[in-house]
């Protein structure tokens, strides 16, 4: 197989990233220096990165988070602030799919499977994401609002024009919001832009797969048809290659 997918199978990195280190020469297979497009086989080839042994692959993780207010989702834990990790109890590192910031919440996925979790997280391939957006104004035209919203806006920053997939009213100033993009704080911004407030964005489904009646900040392992289902959805997905 490709060296960058055996890589991220072993778990020590996304494929993307595998790709970098491989540029940089610091993986080997055999003992001489790798380079882009290097075949590898984890089970009978000598693979290290900065002179360590890759391990075997190892069992694949697939998890769904329902993410509470005030919490990060990084690897990095910094004092005094709440951490995603914090309520996973399980040893292996993991990556996350569908990062919230700290005043969202809902719908997180976390794997070990590097290669699945670039596939799912790149935004070149575009896998929708669903938020319940909840605004503090009342709304008076709730058609206007979505016009402008499908019609795209540009949301400053340097960030260009802004786009959502759909959007949906449902009453009490909810709207249904599906991303196949995802700019920094998108949803706040454009809402921002047409002059109304975001007080509340729940993310309530992600590649295919929805929070259900998972409780807040509870975690549950991932079903064999879900599991199946995120494959199947990225499958035909060609991983980002630099030139």
């Amino acid at each position: 197989m490709i060296l960058q997918k055996a890589i991220a199978l072993s778990g020590y990195c996304s494929r993307r990233k595998a790709d970098e280190l491989i540029r940089a020469g610091v993986v080997r297979v055999n003992s001489e220096i790798s380079t882009i497009g290097d075949q590898a086989d984890p089970e009978k080839d000598n693979i290290t990165i900065k002179g360590k042994a890759l391990a075997g692959p190892e069992k694949k993780i697939y998890i769904k988070l329902n993410k509470p207010l005030d919490y990060t989702c990084t690897n990095m834990k910094f004092k005094n602030e709440k951490n995603i990790f914090d309520l996973i109890d399980i040893p292996e590192r993991l990556f996350t799919v569908g990062r919230l910031d700290k005043d969202s919440h809902g719908l997180v996925l976390l794997t070990n499977d590097g290669d699945l979790a670039q596939r799912l997280a790149h935004p070149r391939f575009q896998h929708e994401k669903m938020y319940e957006v909840k605004v503090r104004e009342e709304v008076k035209s709730p058609q206007a609002v979505m016009n402008k919203l499908m019609k795209g806006m540009d949301i400053g920053e340097g960030d260009g024009t802004a786009h959502i997939k759909s959007v949906k009213y449902l009453q009490d100033r909810v709207f249904i919001i599906t991303l196949t993009e995802g700019k920094k704080r998108q949803i706040r911004r454009m809402f921002d832009w047409i002059g109304l407030k975001v007080v509340d964005l729940q993310r309530i489904g992600l590649a295919g797969l929805g929070i259900g009646i998972l409780k807040e900040g509870i975690w549950q392992y991932l079903s064999k048809e879900e599991i199946e289902k995120l494959k199947n959805l990225t499958k035909d997905d060609e991983p980002r290659r630099r030139k």
